[in-house]
């Protein structure tokens, strides 16, 4: 059984959708319709990190997907600082 559910959008929001969902060749409903499936899944994924073992093993997970090493701050500030001596041009 299937129900109708009304959505309000203010009229900037409702335009914006629909020419993504006429992007991706789907009517407006069937756009919203993935969008909250997304939504869902995203939030299935998610596992809080409620106590020192989920964040430990969190981290464990970061570490095993990371490549490489992380670069000291002194040179991220510098790459900071030289982008605005460019004016933020590469």
């Amino acid at each position: 059984m299937s129900t109708r559910v009304q959505v309000i959008l203010n009229q900037k929001e409702a335009t914006k959708f629909r020419s993504q969902a006429l992007k991706e060749s789907k009517s407006l409903s069937a756009w919203l319709w993935d969008a909250g499936k997304k939504m869902l899944e995203m939030n299935g994924r998610a596992q809080p990190l409620a106590d020192p073992a989920s964040l430990k093993s969190f981290f464990k997970k970061c570490k095993k997907r990371e490549k490489g090493q992380e670069p000291e701050w002194e040179d991220h500030k510098r790459v900071i600082l030289e982008g605005y001596g460019r004016g933020g041009r590469p």
